[in-house]
């Protein structure tokens, strides 16, 4: 095997043990629960952390020569993973340097672009903060979400009136079938609602994992470059939270305020990553200590201490809104939220979203809802759309509230959700 860069931890005996302790019954290598914003999920056989780019490729490269399961992780925040052992490579890009490569070349004319790479590695909100505080719009929307770079353009997340794919400008990607580095652009990536071309090549249907990639995309993106604007301002583009800032909507007011609304908005709805989770001596150093404070001061100022907040141990939004077809959407209640938006098979004709959460409501799982009393895992307290662990769920208990609730949605108005998150060694189709 290569020698790899950066922290490699390896269970003794190798792969075809794979139990990730010594010889003397030391844990070795971190677990699923280790790594996800959720806390569930069962042991690795082999985690790397490669620190550079020829690092990360060869870790992939190893994997796919070998023919051994590959997990490409981020932020462990869009992931449930089963309770078994994980038989094979899971890799962690521990590079997180953002440049602005625009910093030397002079601004011609009035464009105000201004490009900002960063490395597959960085924090989400580390990008986001780094981004306002240098006076630049176009990502304030999406503060406070979980998961890293990478991660974000897989499933390209959205918030608030912004989407990852509105400000991509390229994204530099190791192509395990070709074996070569490639630069795609945005109508390469063929994004769409909390969906890309990555994430497309690891199914072949809705929540049905591809026989050739998964749980990791054909393309594994190395780094990001987005095509921001200089402008301290941005626009308040959602009702929701032009309510929390006091305007109305299409008000255009400084992008710290934005964001600074866009966190409390989420923490009033426990859709924020509980950032005790950082203590863990496997998720130290995987965010800037300056971004981690903040977060716990956050914490303290809205529940009164800094202990473990369960409502923000999940995987944030576990179920997508579902698109449907002008006739499907027609048999739901009146009532029933609805929004024009594209179906999701990519033929372009138009569909009909409806809000996920409302569904789950109206079904009758209600915020704390849990499949029996004392239950380890439960819907939010605060939010429906939430699957939580209150601190010793299984990734087995969490998978039972998501198949309850997905069953229940279903026989009242004929609507399977699809799971947000990556599902491993779980079926919840």
């Amino acid at each position: 095997m290569c020698s790899l860069p950066g922290r490699e931890l390896a269970a003794a005996g190798g792969l075809r043990e794979g139990l990730p302790v010594d010889m003397v019954g030391h844990m070795t290598s971190p677990t699923f629960a280790d790594l996800t914003t959720i806390g569930v999920g069962g042991s690795i056989a082999r985690f790397i952390e490669p620190d550079s780019r020829v690092g990360v490729i060869e870790a992939v490269e190893d994997a796919d020569d070998r023919g051994v399961p590959l997990c490409v992780i981020g932020g462990g925040s869009n992931m449930l993973v089963s309770d078994e052992p994980f038989m094979g490579f899971v890799v962690r890009d521990a590079r997180r340097s953002i440049g602005v490569p625009d910093e030397v070349a002079p601004v011609e004319g009035d464009d105000r672009t201004v490009h900002v790479s960063a490395e597959a590695g960085t924090n989400w909100d580390d990008l986001v903060e780094f981004c306002v505080r240098l006076g630049l719009e176009g990502v304030e929307g999406l503060s406070g979400i979980p998961g890293t770079v990478g991660a974000s353009v897989v499933q390209n997340i959205g918030a608030y009136g912004q989407e990852v794919a509105d400000s991509v400008d390229s994204v530099e990607v190791w192509d395990r079938e070709t074996k070569k580095v490639v630069e795609l652009t945005p109508a390469d990536l063929h994004f769409g609602y909390r969906t890309s071309a990555l994430k497309s090549s690891m199914y072949q249907a809705p929540a049905t994992p591809a026989d050739k990639y998964f749980p990791t995309p054909r393309y594994v993106v190395l780094s990001v470059t987005f095509a921001l604007r200089h402008s301290a301002t941005g626009v308040v583009n959602v009702g929701q939270l032009a309510r929390a800032l006091g305007v109305e909507t299409g008000t255009r007011l400084e992008t710290q305020a934005i964001r600074d609304a866009v966190l409390a908005v989420r923490a009033g709805k426990g859709m924020l990553e509980d950032p005790n989770r950082y203590a863990s001596p496997w998720m130290r150093g995987t965010k800037e200590d300056r971004t981690i404070a903040a977060a716990m001061d956050a914490l303290k100022a809205v529940n009164g201490s800094t202990d473990p907040d369960y409502n923000r141990h999940s995987c944030g939004s576990f179920f997508m809104n579902p698109v449907l077809t002008a006739d499907a959407a027609a048999t739901l209640p009146e009532d029933a939220p609805r929004f024009a938006a594209p179906l999701p098979d990519g033929s372009g004709t138009q569909g009909v979203k409806t809000s996920a959460a409302w569904l789950i409501d109206h079904a009758g799982f209600h915020k704390g809802f849990a499949v029996r009393e004392g239950a380890a895992a439960s819907l939010s307290t605060m939010h429906t759309l939430a699957l939580t662990n209150r601190g010793s769920a299984t990734a087995a208990d969490v998978a039972e509230l998501a198949r309850t609730v997905q069953n229940g949605v279903e026989s009242a108005f004929g609507v399977r959700l699809v799971p947000e998150p990556v599902a491993i060694g779980i079926d919840l189709r």
